[in-house]
């Protein structure tokens, strides 16, 4: 199905939907109608009765006992409206001094406003940046999205090298806490030392030497090539 064969013009909810449900089965498992209520702060039959629009719209896949997926038309909407949330990010930290701790709220406002136009001459302005202030990847216009190999820097072995790539958070508390750490994306870190058990890991910056909490160092996706 085609833009052009859906009836029902898709509203704000809509489109939240399909962008929580494409990052839902981004590992290829289908999401759930309580993951999906859980990720969208929804009680369960609300969202059944969306999945149920959605479906009928040619925009959701439906696996018995397991959940939906999107179909192709569905991923393309979703990757078009992330492509609209990351690169309005990027423009408000690169052109309006906004921090990369605040522009979450004011981009997931803004996505669902403003025009394809816009959208492509902010990522001209800013030279058609390939990820986001928080180093998450930007959909190109084609709708393609470049995914690139991380691990979390939990899972770094002491005495190994990498560069922090991505910071897989929202949060506004952890983002500040993470920057104020020195963390940021494009940071070399070097793991020194790990506590067992899930407990925290000492690891050295430029800005010096910080303890890390397991839970943490989770959400700080690496890589070990070059920054």
């Amino acid at each position: 199905m085609t833009a052009d064969t859906i009836r029902e013009p898709l509203t704000r909810s809509s489109e939240d939907y399909l962008k929580a449900i494409f990052h839902l089965t981004q590992g290829g498992e289908a999401a759930g109608t309580t993951d999906l209520a859980q990720a969208l702060d929804l009680a369960p039959a609300s969202v059944s009765g969306m999945i149920k629009r959605l479906s009928e719209q040619g925009l959701l896949a439906h696996e018995p006992y397991r959940g939906v997926k999107l179909t192709a038309e569905g991923r393309r909407i979703a990757l078009r409206m992330l492509r609209r949330h990351r690169v309005i990010e990027s423009y408000l930290v690169a052109r309006l001094d906004y921090s990369w701790d605040t522009v979450h709220d004011e981009a997931e406002r803004l996505e669902h406003a403003v025009s394809d136009v816009l959208v492509e001459r902010m990522a001209a302005a800013l030279g058609n940046p390939l990820v986001d202030p928080h180093g998450d990847p930007i959909p190109g216009a084609n709708g393609e999205m470049l995914e690139l190999a991380h691990v979390p820097l939990s899972e770094v072995a002491v005495g190994d090298a990498v560069v922090v790539r991505r910071v897989d958070s929202a949060d506004a508390a952890r983002l500040r806490y993470i920057a104020d750490a020195g963390l940021v994306p494009g940071t070399a870190v070097t793991v020194v030392d790990r506590q067992p058990f899930r407990g925290p890991m000492t690891v050295r910056a430029p800005s010096g030497e910080r303890i890390v909490g397991h839970d943490l160092a989770a959400l700080l996706l690496c890589s070990r090539g070059p920054r």
